[in-house]
């Protein structure tokens, strides 16, 4: 099988790149989606808050999805559901996508373009070095979520949430409405991971306590969860002696991060941010392998999701550019493009090079900062020359930052120009 482009995930970053390359006159595409629906992750996100951006009111989760999957149904977007992708490669120019499905059996498809779309992971118990006992009872956040929303399943009745991502957040108030006791909220870090009005609305509004710079050193119970202990840690992030608190539970929920799910962009070679764990692209969201692009949370991490439409939605249309692109100068000149680097206070920047011939008007720049700060200013110079100075009242890692720079005021700088974006 051949397609000018192959989407791989049908969420919502996969559904907006699919759009817009159709609607770029891209007619011979594909998506393929592992789920037996398309949406995504927003199926089990029952919770408003979503859209106030893209259409300025506020949806479901799934609401917001339906958005895109009827657009894309509109559009006769071609789709294959409960299908695996499990081996990128290269032809020449062409990508050559391996799948497999109950239907199919294994099949290959050699596309002109590819667009990674496959969303992120939840770090699991493993990847956490907790010690204690392996029960039941031990849940990442996601997986409890699909349970309840979903499944219509209820993991426990008394629980510990380990992580103030804003999964967990949402999950001590859905857990909470739904009858169980959420006794605590433990973080690692002296701050949030998670969105200010989640803490806002999950936590403060039904009285579940934030304990920042606590963590969880202990595990009880053989068959199901008994008890967690948890400890208050040093500036070193290791645990105080004297400090531990031991809560009964028969529940605990991880939510210590998100993993952009790039283990079929590094079989096809695809450089990948060693801060995000994702591509690092150009201003295109195009990666170092010419006509491979990527999108929402394959890329970064984002907070909203209107951000990674808006993300998705340029890529496919940089995609669609591609693919008609006769002598494929979009991806394989030789200009030697703008470098944009975080430091001090910035821990990266999407996306990580510009080519000017290739930049519209302007270009948004998102970011995310280490730590909190107050009365801060986002500078961003290129040598002595400060191309952009933005105060802020409030910056923190959990809310995704985001500037918008001027082609006028980069194409004076020479070829190869480090941007450096910074707090001062």
């Amino acid at each position: 099988m051949t397609k000018d482009l192959v989407i791989i995930g049908g969420g919502p970053a996969g559904l907006a790149a699919a759009v817009a390359a159709k609607k770029a006159g891209i007619d011979d595409l594909l998506i393929l989606e592992r789920d037996n629906r398309l949406g995504g992750i927003l199926n089990q996100c029952i919770h408003n808050g979503f859209g106030l951006h893209t259409f300025k009111e506020e949806l479901t989760g799934p609401e917001y999805a339906d958005r895109f999957i009827r657009e894309a149904s509109e559009l006769e977007i071609p789709y294959e559901l409960s299908t695996m992708v499990v081996d990128l490669g290269r032809d020449g120019n062409d990508k050559v996508v391996t799948a497999m499905s109950r239907e199919r059996g294994i099949f290959q498809i050699k596309a002109k373009s590819v667009i990674l779309a496959m969303g992120c992971r939840e770090r699991p118990r493993g990847a956490l070095n907790i010690p204690g006992m392996r029960p039941a009872g031990i849940y990442t956040a996601g997986t409890a979520q699909r349970y309840v929303n979903i499944e219509g399943r209820m993991p426990g009745r008394s629980v510990v949430i380990l992580g103030s991502g804003d999964i967990g957040l949402i999950m001590a108030r859905r857990m909470t409405l739904e009858g169980a006791k959420v006794q605590c909220v433990a973080e690692l870090q002296p701050y949030s991971g998670g969105l200010k009005r989640n803490i806002a609305q999950c936590l403060n509004d039904f009285d579940i306590p934030l304990l920042l710079s606590h963590t969880v050193v202990d595990i009880k119970g053989k068959e199901r969860v008994e008890s967690v202990t948890i400890a208050q840690v040093d500036e070193n992030l290791k645990p105080i002696p004297g400090t531990e608190t031991e809560y009964e539970c028969d529940t605990l929920l991880l939510s210590c991060g998100l993993l952009p799910e790039n283990e079929l962009s590094g079989k096809l070679g695809v450089l990948l941010s060693r801060v995000t764990g994702g591509p690092l692209v150009n201003e295109s969201f195009e990666t170092e392998v010419p006509g491979v692009f990527a999108c929402g949370n394959v890329l970064h991490v984002h907070d909203l999701v209107d951000y990674v439409s808006e993300e998705a939605a340029a890529a496919g249309r940089k995609a669609a550019e591609y693919v008609t692109s006769v002598s494929e100068t979009a991806s394989t000149d030789a200009e030697e493009p703008l470098r944009l680097t975080g430091t001090k206070g910035v821990r990266y920047t999407v996306p990580a090079t510009i080519r000017l011939s290739h930049m519209e008007d302007t270009q948004v720049i998102r970011f995310r900062v280490g730590s909190n700060y107050r009365n801060a200013t986002i500078r961003v110079t290129a040598g002595e020359k400060v191309l952009m100075e933005r105060k802020k009242n409030v910056l923190a890692p959990g809310e995704m930052e985001q500037l918008i720079l001027k082609k006028a005021d980069l194409e004076t700088l020479p070829a190869g120009s480090e941007i450096v974006f910074e707090i001062a």
